[in-house]
């Protein structure tokens, strides 16, 4: 087997100093790391259209891929919507590999070596963060929507580097990283209210006089703003990190100026710009789903000239649920058991394919990822309604939502297409691809949940053509080898439903 030790043995290093108490664990969890991030490589390496990948081979024992160079790369049969850890080898030639980072080093492809640092930092932090659950029960359903966010532990389900934190220390990651737990202090900074763009209701009480008060998340404040704030407020990080929840308040996004997955997760000023007249178009669609689907509103943003110093305070998705009701992201339903049965699976697809495809209908298209998208429980665990947040990255079509007399309103450019492949990828890529296959959890049963969800919906050409074409996906690796192409990649995935 071949090792990549360097992300394994920094963070060894520091835990040693840091928390020596979890380093047995953490050794303990780095194989099965390994094998979740490898995974979730081998998924891009068998369906993104890989340029250096000449032709791909199924045959009784696998998946053989040949390359440009001559060599072959072969592994298990892939199965593009499982969640788990089901690749543990793969084998370049006749040398095998266990490590992901170690295999694409010496795949040595464009933009090889830097992929492979991430991926090493991706298994480490995989190892870290299971590490710190040892002896935390999940048994039982939280109260609170924040506890719900904090037990998704690995990360994106599909992204090889779903837990890759480049700029964090070990320190930093127990800091701050939801699946650990903490209270995080927000620095709260005024600057000149001539100085900010603000849009919005800015409550009260993140104003001083003339002052507008930004929240900061203390690892902006240290390693880019370079600022010691004097003021702080506590909250509870969200599965985005820099998102947290202030008790009895609103939820509050933060920049936070490093790469998480593939974006570097500041806040635009054209997003801040944008903000208000998006939170009030969200309104007509959220009408369109029937009562089957709600829009967190942004009560304000406000940036202080740089998209490194900006926030958004958002409505929490608990607004929308009732007495006795749970609201949770579609992520950690896995950690409920509900998606184990096929008629719970089902239903919940039929509800998600419902709401979503009414509004690409009307001509708004979802980013409905397991992050974005959150379910209303019963008190029985049986899924009752959606609640979408984060309309940054919606598609608007005009021509679509012209046929239903809505006029779109002054939105970012980037947001407004009437490509009708485009919009189907945005949502099908999210939903069908991202949230109901991280749910289902297998080829298999998101096939069965799905041949059931869309026997009574409407035959629109929508959903013609999610039975009919492949399915779309971000091409995820494909992306983090191609850092200078801007913008999403896609690859085509065998369609369920086919």
């Amino acid at each position: 087997m071949h090792r990549s030790p360097t992300a394994e043995a920094e963070v060894a290093d520091e835990l040693a100093v840091v928390r020596p108490g979890l380093l047995p664990r953490y050794e303990a969890e780095l194989p099965g790391a390994r094998a979740a991030v490898l995974s979730r490589l081998w998924r891009g390496l068998a369906h993104d259209p890989l340029p250096w990948v000449t032709r791909r081979e199924q045959g009784r024992d696998g998946l053989t891929l040949y390359l440009s160079d001559g060599r072959r790369l072969h592994g298990p049969r892939p199965d593009p919507y499982a969640t788990g850890a089901y690749v543990t080898v793969v084998r370049l030639e006749e040398a095998e590999y266990d490590d992901p980072a170690r295999l694409v080093t010496d795949l040595a492809v464009p933009h090889s070596a830097s992929f492979a640092v991430e991926l090493g930092h991706s298994v480490a932090s995989m190892a870290l963060s299971r590490a710190g659950q040892e002896g935390r029960a999940t048994d039982g359903w939280p109260e609170s929507g924040w506890e719900w966010e904090q037990r998704i532990v690995d990360g994106h389900p599909f992204h090889p580097t779903c837990r890759s934190r480049p700029g964090f220390s070990v320190a930093e990651q127990l800091a701050y990283g939801p699946e650990h737990r903490p209270l995080v202090e927000l620095g709260l900074v005024p600057v000149r209210a001539q100085e900010c763009l603000v849009t919005g209701a800015w409550p009260r009480e993140l104003r001083d006089g003339e002052r507008v008060v930004l929240p900061v998340h203390p690892w902006q404040a240290a390693h880019v703003l370079k600022r010691v704030c004097e003021e702080r407020r506590a909250g509870h990080p969200l599965m985005a990190l820099r998102t947290l929840a202030l008790p009895g308040g609103p939820h509050v996004k933060t920049s936070l100026s490093a790469r998480l997955t593939s974006s570097v997760r500041d806040i635009s000023l054209p997003s801040v710009a944008a903000s208000a007249v998006l939170s009030d178009f969200a309104e007509t669609p959220a009408a369109h789903a029937g009562g089957l689907l709600h829009m967190t509103r942004t009560l304000g943003a406000a940036a202080a000239g740089s998209p490194d110093f900006a926030a958004v305070l958002r409505e929490p998705p608990e607004t929308y649920a009732g007495g006795g009701e749970r609201v949770l992201p579609v992520a950690a339903l896995a950690t409920t058991g509900l998606p184990r049965s096929p008629a719970w699976l089902a239903g919940f697809a039929r509800l998600a394919l419902t709401a979503g495809l009414r509004l690409l209908e009307l001509g708004v298209a979802l980013e409905a990822h397991g992050q974005n998208l959150l379910v209303i429980l019963s008190p029985a665990g049986d899924p009752l309604r959606l609640v979408y947040r984060d309309l940054a990255d919606i598609r608007v079509s005009p021509a679509r939502l012209a046929r239903h007399g809505i006029t779109v309103p002054d939105l970012p450019a980037r947001m407004v297409t009437d490509d009708e492949r485009a919009l189907r990828r945005k949502l099908f890529g999210s939903l069908v691809a991202g949230a109901l296959a991280g749910t289902a959890g297998s080829g298999a049963a998101l096939t069965e949940a799905l041949e059931t969800a869309v026997r009574d919906l409407p035959r629109t050409p929508d959903l013609a053509a999610l039975r009919a074409e492949p399915l779309p996906t971000k091409a995820l690796t494909l992306m983090r080898l191609s850092p200078q192409a801007p913008g999403d990649q896609w690859a085509e995935l065998p369609n369920p439903l086919a």
